[in-house]
């Protein structure tokens, strides 16, 4: 059997953590994720996904995320039920996140909160671009932003003493 979820989305608002009776972390979240089309009247919708995160992860999910961070992640869809104070069952459908990354900048994050919503990166979009173009779904390592900056134009064998001779020989085209 297979029960897989990849979802990529915004946050709706701040997840809210809290600690179990034993001390375990939990953290829970609703994720917005675009539909691939649109409407008739050109509208894009979007799907309110429940997600639930545990432990360390959640506590980290927590510190570097907010309403409107756009995130990445890697889990599976659970299914599970429970009687309300009135008396009655109530079935929940929620994600169990595995993996999670972040796939913006702190630099757009923090300027989108500043502006109070989603505002447009030099290229022209919404503060949604993956800079390195890897989201890390591998492992809880949330801070996505090695690449980022003026330093990626630059050679990455400077300093290093050696020259590096290439002919038109060398290249394959």
């Amino acid at each position: 059997m297979i029960n897989r979820v990849v979802l990529v989305g915004r946050l709706t608002r701040d997840p809210e953590l809290r600690t179990t009776g034993s001390g375990i972390s939990v953290a829970t979240f609703t994720l917005a994720v675009d539909r691939q089309y649109t409407n008739a009247q050109g509208e894009r919708g979007a799907d309110f996904i429940s997600c639930v995160i545990w432990r360390k992860s959640a506590e980290n999910f927590c510190n570097f995320t907010s309403k409107g961070s756009l995130v990445g992640i890697d889990g599976r869809i659970q299914t599970r039920s429970y009687d309300n104070k009135d008396g009655q069952r109530v079935y929940v459908t929620e994600v169990v996140v595995d993996n999670f990354a972040l796939l913006e900048s702190r630099k757009d994050r923090e300027a989108r909160g500043q502006n109070g919503g989603y505002t447009p990166n030099n290229n022209g979009n919404f503060g949604n671009q993956n800079t390195n173009n890897t989201p890390n779904m591998g492992g809880s390592n949330q801070n996505n932003t090695a690449n980022n900056g003026p330093d990626n134009t630059q050679d990455p064998f400077a300093g290093s003493g050696d020259t590096i001779d290439i002919s038109d020989d060398d290249l394959p085209f």
